[in-house]
């Protein structure tokens, strides 16, 4: 149930401390009380008065829902913002391979505009011999690379325990396309204020998606952003997944968390990752997260899809020409 107030009384508390009292699972966001798991509420003639509405066929996904929530999500960080216009760069390799290497993917990412500087320490890999990450060594050199070109850092954590390690490090926590139904280690990083990229899941549906991040959110953490990485179809042929470009606009009308596009992992292949970015850019994401190499072919993940400097360059100045034409 969400019931909307006509201002910002005292009477908003008085009824949240009732339901709650239910007991109810109750959330206040300015003028907009959400009480999960409670159908009906008879207010009483004083709180009737400052009432605007009352709904009871609210979404599953209710915290993350514009009833609950009209406003968009602002998300700042030490050198970034995220949310309502403030539109963001990640980009760096999509594992951190070495303290030389990562340091000079930051100097490029920077070039091109990025504020966040993304790398993976904890690799979760299909193939259980590939590389796996350089793990607490990766995350002290992701760290201090972002901290050398004044930036913030997204890097993902994997499991439970790793929260608290992680944490030390990082800026935002990247919770990776498998792990989008890991409802552990969401409700683990829920528990924190650090930011949370949440990916979506290789075959969930857009509901999937936000019914997720409600359990981010449910457990006291509202800075979330969403990151649509392309789902999987019945053709993979020419593309590694399916970029739901659609998803872009379609979350926008159902949530105000941030949308961020993830091209890299959405088509799999360096010629497509620019047209792919442009194209997002167009449909309205809130930022883009991006996979940058020198080297591609002897990249240790994810070589076919990383651009190297110059293309990412490139990429970058044809996302901010179409935004600047769309303004």
């Amino acid at each position: 149930m969400i019931i909307q107030f006509k201002e910002n009384s005292p009477l908003i508390q008085q009824v949240a401390a009732k339901l709650h009292a239910i007991p109810a699972h109750v959330e206040v966001v300015g003028t907009h009380l959400a009480a999960i798991g409670v159908k009906e509420y008879t207010p009483t003639p004083e709180e009737a008065a400052v009432i605007e509405s009352i709904t009871t066929n609210d979404k599953s996904f209710v915290l993350g829902s514009l009833e609950f929530q009209p406003e968009p999500t602002i998300i700042k960080l030490p050198h970034t913002t995220i949310g309502a216009g403030h539109f963001v760069m990640m980009a760096g390799p999509c594992s951190v391979e070495s303290e030389d290497h990562v340091r000079r993917m930051a100097k490029v990412a920077k070039q091109g505009g990025a504020t966040v500087l993304r790398g993976g320490a904890f690799k979760p890999r299909t193939v259980p011999y590939s590389f796996q990450g350089l793990e607490e060594d990766g995350l002290r050199f992701l760290r201090e690379a972002a901290d050398a070109e004044g930036m913030d850092v997204i890097t993902e954590v994997m499991d439970v325990p790793h929260v608290e390690m992680v944490g030390k490090y990082t800026d935002i926590f990247q919770i990776g396309a498998r792990n989008m139904q890991n409802f552990s280690l969401l409700k683990a990083v829920g528990k924190t204020k650090i930011a949370v990229g949440l990916k979506r899941g290789m075959s969930a549906t857009i509901d999937d998606l936000l019914n997720a991040a409600e359990y981010i959110r449910a457990n006291g953490n509202p800075n979330v952003f969403l990151i649509e990485r392309g789902i999987r179809t019945f053709d993979n042929k020419y593309t590694r997944n399916t970029f739901d470009l659609a998803a872009i606009p379609v979350l926008k009308k159902l949530t105000h968390y941030p949308i961020i596009a993830d091209p890299s992992h959405a088509v799999g292949v360096t010629d497509l990752v620019t047209p792919m970015a442009v194209a997002a850019a167009a449909a309205g994401c809130d930022g883009e997260i991006v996979e940058i190499h020198d080297d591609p072919a002897h990249a240790f993940s994810d070589g076919p899809q990383a651009l190297t400097p110059d293309l990412y360059l490139d990429m970058t100045k044809k996302v901010n020409a179409v935004r600047k034409a769309l303004q």
